[in-house]
């Protein structure tokens, strides 16, 4: 059975916003330890990664002892103000590049069993793969080489190449039917 966390009454909590305020880090490990295990189960409903979650637990923190000036109790309570905070955190983790790459990386053993069962008509894992994208129109080219290599959207692809998105998404069809045409 989880403990109960112990949440600050609106007294409590105005003397530790106080106290943040003055930069008493007494007062920042006293935070920690009241509200970090709800913040990382919210956070981890939201990243589904227990690594990350504790990651932007951290990064959720700092946020708050820098920015604790821009808490206002008159729109809500200290705790909701940081589920906000540390929400935001995670969705630009999420959002991040980094993120993006390495979720986007399998190890071969997970890997392999999902990919066995999933019928794929063209894989961008293929060996020799950026041989066959050479020979693609050169506007199919570096459709491909910003979406597979590039690790971008299509929408960024389409604002990179300052191009309408529904062109990125035709090139990228187009391509992709004749590199599995290629790779046969």
């Amino acid at each position: 059975m989880k403990p109960t966390p112990v949440l600050l009454t609106a007294t409590d909590e105005d003397a530790l916003v106080q106290r943040l305020l003055a930069r008493d880090e007494q007062a920042l490990r006293l935070l920690h330890d009241r509200y970090s295990r709800n913040l990382l189960t919210v956070i981890t409903r939201l990243v589904h990664d227990e690594a990350l979650a504790q990651d932007v637990l951290q990064e959720g923190l700092l946020k708050v002892w820098l920015s604790i000036a821009r808490y206002d109790p008159a729109r809500g309570r200290l705790f909701t103000w940081m589920v906000r905070v540390c929400c935001n955190q995670a969705i630009d983790a999420l959002r991040s590049p980094r993120h993006r790459f390495h979720s986007g990386t399998k190890s071969l053993e997970t890997g392999g069993a999902q990919q066995a069962s999933a019928p794929v008509s063209f894989n961008p894992e293929h060996i020799g793969l950026r041989e066959l994208v050479l020979r693609l129109k050169p506007r199919q080219s570096e459709v491909i080489n910003l979406l597979y290599f590039g690790g971008c959207t299509q929408a960024e692809a389409a604002e990179q190449l300052g191009i309408p998105l529904a062109t990125v998404k035709t090139r990228a069809r187009a391509a992709l039917q004749v590199l599995a045409q290629l790779a046969k």
